[in-house]
């Protein structure tokens, strides 16, 4: 365990949470670590440390790189109880996406741990979950799924009408023909790839809407109104 505000744990310390989130290799950035120690330790939380006094089972305890953290799906239940709910499934979905686990694996893991703190939520996120490309991916599936819309596919191929491959959607409603894309930090630097990997998109009969981080973080209503709008406009053509 790294840093200043990890001196003076014990050995037998475990990290858990995000930051054994972070140890199994998921990139969910925070300023702080989260480790538990023993319910008798007089160890407690302070600026840069999160300590939580629990015993946790031996088979919830591997080693990662030499550190002792919990186990992936332990990890993963225990961010559904402490975390927002599209904080947990962005989680999730990057686990899904590095091929931590499976989705089979995760609705075994729940069923398993059915009654347990966090269990019921991460059940419902299982169901909800895919291997989507980027957190920001995750969240605009989510503010188009808390607004009462379909779930969409998630990096869907789309071909033409001759069967050639044009592109990949991040999101799709394949009965709408309707692409939804997340224009992330590096739109720019990719501006003209991009934009002539769009005019195949939309040269094939489909349909494209483009969000960024101040639309999913300021404006949800907004992209919640524009798709719904989509989704309700009939398809100029069919695929």
């Amino acid at each position: 365990m790294q840093g200043c505000c990890m001196a003076g744990l014990p050995s037998d310390s475990i990290l858990v949470g995000l930051s054994a989130a972070r140890a199994h290799g998921l990139d969910l950035a925070r300023d702080y670590h989260e480790v538990a120690v023993a319910p008798t330790s007089g160890i407690r939380s302070r600026r840069g440390l999160i300590v939580r006094h629990v015993i946790f089972p031996v088979g919830d305890i591997v080693t990662v790189r030499g550190e002792r953290v919990t186990s992936l799906h332990r990890t993963l239940r225990d961010i559904c109880v402490f975390e927002p709910a599209v904080d947990s499934l962005i989680a999730i979905d990057m686990a899904l996406h590095l091929r931590l686990t499976t989705k089979a694996s995760l609705e075994a893991y729940v069923n398993h741990a059915a009654g347990l703190p966090g269990a019921n939520r991460m059940r419902r996120l299982v169901r909800l979950a895919e291997p989507a490309a980027s957190p920001m991916e995750t969240r605009l599936r989510w503010l188009l799924i808390a607004a009462g819309l379909p779930a969409p596919e998630v990096q869907a191929d789309l071909f033409d009408s001759g069967g050639k491959f044009v592109g990949r959607a991040d999101l799709f409603y394949r009965d709408a023909g309707l692409a939804i894309e997340f224009d992330g930090g590096n739109h720019r630097d990719r501006l003209v790839a991009d934009d002539q990997r769009q005019n195949l998109i939309i040269n094939a009969g489909f349909r494209i809407l483009r969000f960024t981080a101040t639309d999913v973080y300021k404006r949800p209503e907004v992209v919640a109104a524009q798709v719904r709008g989509s989704l309700a406009t009939p398809r100029s053509r069919s695929q």
